[in-house]
């Protein structure tokens, strides 16, 4: 049996030591150090759906009232006083269906944007990815979304909806308004730790991209006007095309826009990985001006 010492001299030599030195240039996102770091991820999107709703009294019941008091109020200006048109739904389930969607981008977008800045007290105690701050958000907003999405099926049964076989598609439509929203999520929460104007932009900029979206408006009067080339480049919009999705599959008003579809999806992926690189290259460099 080994004596004491030259356990301890074996040690010494087969110890291996971690530097941690900051990664300069372009650099991918790295899957693996993202996975050995899920259980972070985890407990922060579990403290921000609990921190959303702690101390409130209608709790969860927020995530409906948020889009519902906006549909009220569409409704009247827009469906009763403009006159918009719905496409032949009553014009509340129209833009309820639209609210959905883009009350997810919004409000994530703008958390996302922010989520450097409110957890700068972290960045400079330990190591590990921080690429989970902006991505936080994408997650945890998922639950709002859902609690609200859930009230589409009361309202297509109050107006006598039936959904389209277009509804296989959600999941789809889910998927590209998540990457699109993480993009958006991962190029504005970058340059909001350099610029700090960025964070006071960006909700006068959700406004704007709000009324650019077809959310109180159908896609049908931007074809009569236009040719389908311009609408097709419209599509570099993501969210055009994840809304008027979201209401072919549910109400049928439309076809399926595949064009703006894939268009959406050109753009959303480009814009994502983009923005994770941009966000790589500029991490380094978080911790000095967070």
């Amino acid at each position: 049996m080994a004596s004491e010492t030259e356990i301890q001299t074996f040690n010494k030599r087969n110890r291996q030591q971690v530097v941690i030195k900051p990664q300069k240039g372009w650099q991918p996102i790295d899957l693996v150090e993202l996975r050995e770091y899920r259980d972070l991820y985890y407990f922060l999107v579990l403290r921000d759906v609990q921190v959303l709703y702690k101390q409130t009294v209608l709790g969860f019941a927020w995530a409906i009232l948020r889009p519902f008091l906006s549909m009220i109020v569409f409704t009247v200006i827009f469906g009763r006083l403009a006159g918009v048109s719905s496409d032949g739904v009553p014009y509340s389930v129209f833009s309820y269906v639209a609210l959905v969607p883009w009350t997810y981008y919004s409000s994530t977008v703008t958390a996302s944007t922010t989520s450097l800045i409110a957890n700068s007290n972290m960045l400079t105690k330990v190591y590990f990815p921080r690429l989970v701050f902006p991505l936080t958000p994408v997650a945890a907003k998922l639950v709002d979304f859902a609690i609200a999405f859930m009230f589409i099926p009361i309202l297509m049964i109050l107006f006598g909806i039936a959904p389209t076989w277009n509804i296989i598609y959600l999941p789809l439509l889910i998927l590209l308004m998540i990457i699109a929203t993480a993009g958006a999520g991962l190029w504005l929460s970058a340059l909001a730790v350099q610029y700090r104007d960025i964070n006071y932009a960006t909700q006068f900029l959700m406004q704007l991209l709000m009324y650019a979206a077809p959310v109180v408006w159908p896609l049908s009067s931007l074809r009569e006007k236009f040719s389908e080339g311009v609408v097709l480049l419209y599509g570099l919009y993501p969210m055009a095309g994840i809304i008027e999705g979201f209401r072919s599959a549910l109400l049928g008003t439309v076809p399926m826009p595949w064009g703006l579809i894939a268009v959406g999806s050109i753009s959303a992926i480009v814009t994502f990985i983009s923005g994770a690189y941009y966000y790589r290259r500029m991490e380094a460099a978080f911790a000095d001006v967070a």
